[in-house]
């Protein structure tokens, strides 16, 4: 007897271009996604109309309504917000699928053979998966940089690929390294975060990695994209004060927010060109030394592809 199709879900909380919300959606309706609850938390009626028409998804505006719904005053750290609609949805409407991931609009799920057979192989004494990331190159949106792993020669490794500037980026990473969590429904009381989840005090019961997914991140998809979205991420984002450093202070460390401040505080814009053109930019030169640390990655998306076939009315 076949065993049966193992349902998953998606949970975000975003703001954003209606064709980057509809891709979004697109992409993981495509890999099979048996629910999406999206959340928009900037009023977005182009991108709200054609989700909510879409019989996978459920669409939600936040505005001062739902927020008394969750019975919250409107949390000011988008992270906060994150946090709460991804909670209360787990809870809610957990029953609808098995395993429910939260991701942001700029991510996609990069599964090496369909999602539903991936988690359907899990062991039962998994409770949640962790799906790492690879960063964007600024380009095509086809290529992708890996992670650069803790050990003996990652020093020399990142001074290879990012002379300038890769001391103080972690990894060569941008942003995020964690990755993001599959949880498995049903799990009380249950705490999501932005990468962790808590089941009363335990972080992350019965983990379990899942290196043949990988998590897409576009990160920066230009010069323009990564320049507009700069502030934000230095106040509030991935690039604000209170992030740790790459390394530790008694060896030199610096956070990316004292990096970045410093580089516009001396050398303006121009500066902050030369850090994106060496961390983001998709050069020969770099793509080349990531291929030889066997670090570069080639995901064709084909956004616009998976955007007229589920979205057509909107495209």
């Amino acid at each position: 007897m076949a065993r049966p199709t193992t349902k998953w879900g998606v949970v975000s909380t975003f703001k954003g271009a209606p064709n980057d919300v509809l891709s979004f959606a697109a992409h993981h309706l495509d890999l099979g996604a048996h629910r999406l609850f999206l959340f928009l938390d900037a009023p977005n009626p182009e991108a709200q109309a054609a989700l909510k028409a879409h019989p996978k998804i459920r669409v939600f505006t936040c505005d001062d309504a739902h927020w008394r719904r969750l019975g919250l005053k409107r949390p000011v750290k988008h992270q906060a917000r994150q946090t709460a609609n991804a909670t209360d949805t787990y809870h809610r409407k957990g029953g609808e699928v098995d395993w429910l991931i939260h991701i942001d609009v700029d991510e996609f799920l990069w599964p090496d053979r369909p999602m539903a057979d991936r988690l359907a192989d899990l062991p039962a004494e998994t409770m949640c998966a962790r799906i790492r990331p690879v960063e964007a190159l600024a380009g095509d949106g086809t290529l992708f940089k890996g992670f650069i792993p803790p050990g003996p020669d990652r020093a020399a490794t990142v001074a290879r690929l990012y002379p300038r500037f890769g001391a103080h980026v972690k990894g060569g990473f941008l942003s995020h390294l964690a990755g993001k969590l599959f949880v498995r429904t049903g799990l009380e009381p249950l705490v999501v975060k932005i990468h962790n989840v808590f089941q009363g005090e335990q972080m992350n019961p019965g983990e379990r990695e899942m290196p043949q997914t990988l998590l897409l991140h576009c990160h920066a998809r230009s010069w323009e994209d990564w320049i507009a979205a700069y502030r934000y991420r230095l106040a509030h984002g991935s690039y604000r004060a209170e992030l740790a450093p790459a390394r530790p202070r008694d060896k030199g460390g610096l956070t990316l927010h004292e990096v970045l401040t410093e580089i516009e505080a001396v050398e303006g814009d121009t500066g902050l060109r030369s850090f994106y053109d060496e961390m983001c930019a998709d050069t020969p030169a770099l793509r080349r030394a990531l291929e030889a640390e066997g670090l570069l990655h080639r995901c064709a998306l084909h956004l616009d592809a998976k955007r007229q076939k589920h979205f057509p009315d909107s495209c």
